[in-house]
């Protein structure tokens, strides 16, 4: 699962079906609150299911775009400016405990946000988080090599000192989504530790400094990634005496694993078998089901290489799948039945066009017309051919996942009806994330984008000045190098206007652009789901951005 750095369009799944209310407090009731304060014992170790291990731990990185990676070490070490809570069916921005407030905010005649750093924090080292920090993480991000995506630093002009727990940040351009820079997917980097080093590489297998909660023990490749507490954090110390991650990619294993006790807590991707478990019951375990999910499961296709290299060829293999029938048969026990029309994720509601692509349904008719007239012809075995070639193409997805090469094996059913072949080339998640996407070393891939901000923006993904080459150092997250110029200025306004509504009009017109040239192909919501043994204590929230695990401080074992 990839991330994405863009608003709301961070992680978060509302619409929850909640199979199971977790066990917490109540924010409201000062007496739960405490009662489930006292209920948290201290010690104990708690061993967790991770689906995948993350490529390398340099979150600003090419290499660091692993939700996984994000979710057990990048949300519990780095500090941010700003976290994500819930305030009653909505996710907002609220100050982390970094800040002293809320930041100041002025717009004219240009924008300036100023923070105020609290006087209590500190890096596990106890050195001072500063102004200095803020400085080095928006220069590293908007002038560094092998940046994985430099949205909204890329508008700063200026960051300034006025004293060391002062942070002045003036834009050259508006961003309408400001609170995702020094937070997000990135958070705040240690100067004093990292400055006239290889972030990349001092940051490639961890690295032993936090701003968080917590710290990095231990990570063995292959096997696992270890947390221990950061006994200088200025705000709640971790309970636990430690969390361990264990690398568990084939999500039936672990489940498993989860069954006979050996983790407990997984956050499966819903296979099937997950999803008839959950539909069916799990005893001793609190279950958490969020079908309006920040992420967004699409068939991925590479613009720039034969045969989606042609738009009419990608408008007819668009024709060719019964989408929704995709869905249902992956989720209807979860009661999700209908494909995704747009690669906004379904947290962001209504943002921009939510149906751009509902005109695009199983039409072999249109998949015959639009072939032809671009100068195909049908083979003796049904494969469409033109000039020696034919439309075929590698289709790549993150291996041993059962559920992803289900979907694999409708898709190629129902692509060969229509005359396309396509054949199975799936890849571990570090090469594949790591280096063939980026480097553009596929055809068709399937994945899901994972919103790691809540300010919605898709020009990361699809902004042509976003493709990643030779030349910046396949920096940048438009894998599947979309090169729409009309669209270019829509895609751009949804990271610079404030207003609203200016912002989802300027989406809905770049949707329908999108949508048009048949660019990729949304395919479903990948629902969110939670488990956890009743063992785990405390309050437990399944956030759609920072994760499932990016309050563990406050969690214990009973």
């Amino acid at each position: 699962m990839r991330r994405q750095r863009r608003g709301v369009k961070l992680l978060a799944l509302v619409l929850g079906l909640s199979l199971v209310a977790a066990a917490c407090g109540d924010d409201d009731d000062e007496g739960a609150a405490d009662e489930t304060e006292e209920a948290v014992p201290q010690g104990g170790d708690l061993v967790l299911g991770a689906e995948q291990e993350p490529e390398c731990a340099d979150w600003m990185g090419s290499c660091g775009g692993s939700s996984w990676g994000f979710w057990t070490m990048g949300a519990n070490t780095m500090p941010r400016a700003f976290d994500i809570v819930q305030e009653g069916d909505q996710w907002v921005y609220t100050p982390s405990p970094l800040l002293e407030g809320e930041p100041e905010l002025v717009t004219e005649p240009e924008m300036v946000t100023t923070y105020h750093i609290s006087e209590d924090a500190v890096w596990s080292d106890e050195t001072p988080i500063t102004c200095a920090d803020f400085v080095y993480t928006w220069d590293q991000v908007a002038n560094g090599e092998e940046i994985y995506d430099r949205t909204g630093f890329r508008n700063i002009g200026s960051v300034d000192c006025p004293d060391s727990k002062t942070v002045v940040v003036t834009y050259a351009e508006p961003y309408a989504g400001w609170k995702s820079n020094f937070g997000g997917q990135y958070g705040i980097f240690p100067a004093h530790i990292l400055e006239g080093q290889d972030r990349n590489a001092a940051m490639a297998d961890g690295y032993d400094w936090s701003g968080g909660p917590w710290l990095i023990d231990e990570w063995t490749r292959g096997e696992q990634i270890v947390l221990v507490p950061n006994e200088n954090y200025w705000g709640t110390v971790p309970s636990l005496d430690s969390v361990t991650f264990r690398f568990i990619t084939d999500s039936a294993a672990e489940f498993e694993a989860f069954s006979g006790g050996e983790v407990l807590g997984i956050f499966p991707q819903p296979q099937l078998e997950t999803v008839d478990a959950v539909s069916s019951g799990i005893d001793g375990a609190t279950v958490d089901v969020q079908a309006q999910s920040p992420s967004i499961e699409a068939l991925w296709l590479n613009n720039a290489a034969p045969p989606f290299d042609s738009r009419a060829v990608r408008q007819a293999f668009a024709y060719a799948l019964d989408r929704d029938a995709i869905v249902e048969r992956l989720f209807g026990g979860l009661d999700v039945t209908e494909a995704m029309q747009s690669f906004n994720a379904p947290l962001l509601g209504d943002f921009g066009d939510p149906e751009a692509f509902a005109g695009y349904v199983q039409d072999l008719d249109m998949v015959d017309q639009l072939m032809e007239g671009d100068g195909w012809t049908k083979g003796a075995d049904g494969i469409w051919e033109k000039d020696g070639q034919r439309a075929s193409a590698s289709f790549k997805t993150t291996a041993g996942n059962a559920r992803r090469e289900l979907t694999q094996d409708i898709v190629i059913e129902q692509a060969a009806e229509a005359g396309f072949e396509l054949s199975v080339d799936n890849e571990e998640a570090g090469d594949l994330f790591g280096t063939q996407l980026p480097e553009g070393s596929f055809q068709m891939a399937l994945y899901a984008q994972v919103l790691t901000s809540l300010d919605p923006s898709v020009c990361a993904l699809f902004c042509s000045e976003n493709i990643p080459s030779e030349a910046n150092q396949f920096a940048g997250q438009n894998w599947t190098r979309t090169n729409i110029p009309e669209a270019d200025p829509s895609l751009a306004e949804t990271d610079s206007n404030p207003v609203e509504d200016e912002r989802s009009d300027a989406m809905a017109d770049a949707d329908a652009l999108l949508a048009e040239d048949a660019t990729s192909i949304p395919l479903d919501p990948l629902p969110n789901i939670l488990i956890l043994s009743d063992q785990v204590v405390g309050e437990v929230i399944n956030n759609p951005v920072l994760g499932p695990f990016f309050n563990m401080e406050g969690w214990g074992l009973s």
